[in-house]
């Protein structure tokens, strides 16, 4: 699940306690967005775990959805987070363990699985793919542990759907360009459908949230260092970048600001 690029965050040997401590804000600020809750909700719904059943959470961050796999198989089950990141996963065991939670947290890569053929009843896996350079092997992987019946539900962003205004088109074309080339696989997101049925899994449905920023606590620090990426790149000059700043700041102000993408969701079972 190594992210292949290696100045990542999320990168296995970028374990920086300050650098972990960033994406844990990160991660917990998106769990706390409102469409990331009801994608969540919709695929948890999808995957319906029971009592007794073997579960893994692909790429499982700080742990909260491995803790929700886990309460629903009970104490006669296994909720297993596969998590590379030495930082992330420390996180996850310690929530884990003040919350009561079974679940367990493994070192693993979602391109190679630690675990047998057949031997799982539902696997989830979340904004993972995206990071991936050959996304269809790691779901070709998770097919492979599902039991006949087994299901699997898969959530991604598509960074191609990333909206930012008010902005000129030649600037939101720099801006979407940085945005889909810091991930190894930007269309994730519409792709999951696709992946899973090229893996031999019946699909059984997709969903999808618009993530919106809301215009009224704008996080300039990810806005400005988006436009410090496209004027290093050479794709925005310094005074359009301030020219930029300046329309987001008096629309931010007006409440007009707009920040968004896409996030996707497919579920599907390997067939009896």
């Amino acid at each position: 699940m190594t992210d292949p690029r290696p100045t990542s965050a999320f990168d296995p040997a970028n374990a920086d306690p300050a650098v972990t401590g960033r994406l844990v804000g990160v991660l917990d600020q998106l769990a706390a967005s409102p469409g990331v809750r009801r994608l969540r909700a919709w695929a948890h719904e999808r995957l319906a775990v029971a009592a007794g059943e073997r579960t893994l959470d692909v790429g499982s961050g700080t742990g909260s959805e491995t803790q929700v796999l886990a309460a629903a198989v009970g104490p006669g089950g296994t909720a297993i987070g596969l998590e590379p990141h030495p930082g992330l996963r420390a996180v996850a065991g310690q929530r884990a363990a003040e919350a009561g939670s079974r679940a367990r947290f493994l070192d693993g890569d979602a391109l190679a699985l630690p675990l047998p053929d057949a031997d799982l009843d539902a696997v989830r896996c979340e904004r993972v793919l995206q990071h991936l350079t050959d996304p269809a092997l790691a779901v070709t992987e998770m097919a492979r542990v599902l039991r006949p019946g087994g299901r699997a539900v898969l959530l991604d962003t598509d960074w191609a759907t990333f909206l930012i205004h008010p902005a000129s088109p030649a600037v939101r074309s720099a801006l979407a360009t940085v945005v889909q080339d810091a991930a190894a696989t930007p269309d994730a997101g519409r792709s999951l459908a696709g992946w899973l049925a090229d893996a031999g899994l019946t699909v059984d449905g997709v969903a999808s949230e618009v993530l919106l920023h809301d215009p009224r606590s704008v996080t300039w620090p990810l806005v400005r260092g988006i436009g410090v990426e496209a004027v290093a790149r050479g794709l925005l000059t310094e005074a359009q970048c301030d020219d930029l700043y300046g329309e987001l700041t008096a629309a931010a102000e007006r409440g007009t600001f707009h920040l968004s993408v896409t996030m996707f969701a497919a579920a599907a079972h390997r067939p009896r």
